[in-house]
This record gives C-alpha cells, sequence and structure tokens, in this order.
C-alpha cells in the first residue's frame, strides 16, 4: 500500500508544471498576474498601464446594470487592480517574477509579500528627522519657559523690582515729570502699568545673571547641535582624559585652577551648569578650602552635615516632634485616668 502511494506521488509530481506556482492569499492568488492584464512578463510599465487602463473600463461595476453582473465586475475589477497593483512597482514585480521561477521556496515567497505589504510607508529617514527637530523645538521651547517663569517671579520679589525701577529712573525710561504725565494723559492706568511693567522686566532680562536650569536657552543646547557636535565633545573628552593620565598621573604635576575646579565640581556632585550657578564668592571658599583634596573634602562635608543636623535639631518643627516622642509618639493613646 506504501509503494503505490509513493509511486502514485510520483506519478503526479512528474505531471505538474512547476514552472509556475500561485499560493493563496498572496499577490493574485491562484491566477497569474500577467494572465490578469492579458500582457506577457516582457511588458513595459506602459503597456502595463494600457491593459489596466482598458480593462478597468471594462469591468468598472458602474457600467454595467443588474446585480448579477455588477458582482461579477467587482470581482474582476478587483483582481484586475490587485495585478496592477503588483506590477507597476518595480520591486513586487522582481519578487512576483522570483516566485514564478522558484516555486519551491514557499516560506521567502510569504516573508517577502508581507514584508512589503506591511513595512513603513514612510522613509525611516524622513521620520527620524522629525523626531530630531519636534525634541528639539521642545528642548527649546522648555528652556525658555523656564526662563520666562524666572523672570516673572524676579518681578515678584520687591528688592529685585525696586533696583530695576531705579536703573529704569536712572537711564531714563521711567520719566514721572510733568511733561512725561501729560504725554500718557491719554492712556488708561492699565496700559501705564503694562508699559512699565515691560520696561522693568527687560531691565531684569538685561542685568540679571541666570545660571543653570533657569538660564536663557541657546541654539547649541538643542538637540540636532548637540548631534552634530557630539563627535567633538567626544573627541575632547578622550583628548581630557589622556592629558590628565599623563600630567597628573604620569608627571605627577602640580594641579591648576582649571583642574582644582573640575576636581571640586566631581567631589560636590555637581553637573557643569550646577557648579557654574554658584556663586563666585563660594567658588573662591571652595578654592580657599582646597576641596579638589577628596580626604580634605570628606572633612568639610562631614562638618558641614553636623550644622545642617544641628540646626534642623534646633528647628520649630523638630522640637515639636521630640515632644511628640516623649509623650509616647503613635501609641500615647490611653484609657486610662491620669
Amino acid at each position: 500500500m506504501a509503494k503505490s502511494l509513493t509511486l502514485l506521488f510520483l506519478v503526479v509530481l512528474c505531471n505538474l508544471d512547476l514552472s509556475y506556482a500561485f499560493f493563496e492569499g498572496i499577490y493574485c492568488g491562484v491566477s497569474n498576474c500577467y494572465d490578469v492584464l492579458n500582457i506577457t512578463r516582457e511588458a513595459s510599465k506602459r503597456e502595463i498601464l494600457k491593459a489596466y487602463r482598458d480593462l478597468a473600463r471594462k469591468y468598472h461595476p458602474d457600467l454595467h446594470k443588474s446585480a448579477e453582473a455588477k458582482e461579477e465586475a467587482a470581482k474582476n475589477f478587483t483582481q484586475i487592480a490587485t495585478a496592477y497593483e503588483i506590477l507597476k512597482d518595480e520591486d513586487q514585480r522582481k519578487d512576483y517574477n522570483y516566485m514564478l521561477d522558484n516555486p519551491d521556496e514557499v516560506y521567502r515567497h510569504y516573508y517577502h509579500y508581507y514584508r512589503r505589504r506591511y513595512a513603513p510607508k514612510v522613509d525611516v529617514r524622513i521620520v527620524i528627522v522629525i523626531t530630531i527637530s519636534l525634541i528639539s523645538a521642545f528642548q527649546y521651547w522648555a528652556g525658555l519657559s523656564k526662563y520666562n517663569e524666572a523672570i516673572d517671579y524676579f518681578l515678584t520679589v520687591q528688592k529685585y523690582r525696586n533696583k530695576a525701577a531705579l536703573i529704569a529712573k536712572e537711564e531714563g525710561l521711567l520719566d514721572q515729570s510733568v511733561q512725561a504725565r501729560k504725554k500718557n494723559r491719554f492712556k488708561s492706568r492699565d496700559e501705564i502699568r503694562l508699559q512699565e511693567e515691560a520696561i522693568l522686566r527687560k531691565i531684569i532680562e538685561e542685568k540679571m545673571d541666570i545660571k543653570g536650569a533657569y538660564s536663557k536657552p541657546e541654539w547649541k543646547d538643542v538637540l540636532w547641535v548637540q548631534l552634530f557636535v557630539f563627535p567633538i565633545i567626544f573627541f575632547n573628552w578622550i583628548y581630557f582624559q589622556i592629558r590628565w593620565v599623563y600630567k597628573f598621573n604620569y608627571k605627577k604635576e602640580e594641579y591648576g585652577d582649571e583642574e582644582r575646579e573640575y576636581l571640586i565640581r566631581k567631589n560636590l556632585g555637581f553637573s557643569q551648569a550646577q557648579y557654574d550657578a554658584l556663586d563666585d564668592a563660594e567658588k573662591d571658599e571652595h578654592l580657599e578650602n582646597e576641596l579638589w583634596d577628596y580626604e580634605i573634602f570628606k572633612e568639610w562635608k562631614k562638618i558641614r552635615d553636623d550644622e545642617v543636623r544641628a540646626k534642623l535639631a534646633e528647628s520649630g518643627s523638630a522640637k515639636r516632634y521630640r515632644r511628640w516622642k516623649k509623650k509616647g509618639g503613635p501609641g500615647q493613646i490611653t484609657f486610662l485616668d491620669d
């Protein structure tokens, strides 16, 4: 019985024409796309387009009246459109021709068909460019919002506001003379107030040196620029590390001011922006205390932490907490008479 089935299989296999292979669910299904459009495999793009237009005009459902004719025309029209979509694209046509010539590579044909079908239609490079541009725009907008927030805060602090008003009067921007009042007599109080606020804001923006996270954003801080200058930054970092090892580990040279500040910033755990935000007097104090030496820094930090803990211990909230703990803390509720 087994020999008979094997013999029958070989006979059927020998009678199959494997020069063409059609798979259900991909390309034109069990039909040949070239036969659907009545063209040969050597047809040019113009011939494919002409064949499609002729058949589309013939089998368009709107050109038929009866329901049966419309249904039949719709099936033919869908098949014609599918064949045209496959053959008009050079890459899909190449894959389809390969399938016709290599019918035994079944999994490859399914993979290539669905990969092209579900692949992104938009170029990935365009997506990357748009994404980086949006991130860069958001970075700048967020930085500008923080900067404006800092300026608005300084406008509410009376000492900065008074100082800005004094500078404005010295520069003649806030004129309180009789002539100035006559000039503004046709303006409402709100208009005059907004004008004064704009002057004070401009002075604070020009005179106030805001550093750190709330500093005014610059174009060089956005992601696009950072990506372009990253190779330079990376090269400078490598050069800095090699130079450091050579000068201070190998040749045992003394640290300069730049190297001392770098070590102080590293010991403090500050970023460059955080360190730049410190007052010059505080930076000088750190240099005088020789905080670039890690052992000296550890002693200084221990003393500073003890001072902070002592201040916290003397605060009102700490005293209230100690009284609460002395009375029994969370377990002080009782039903006994005092």
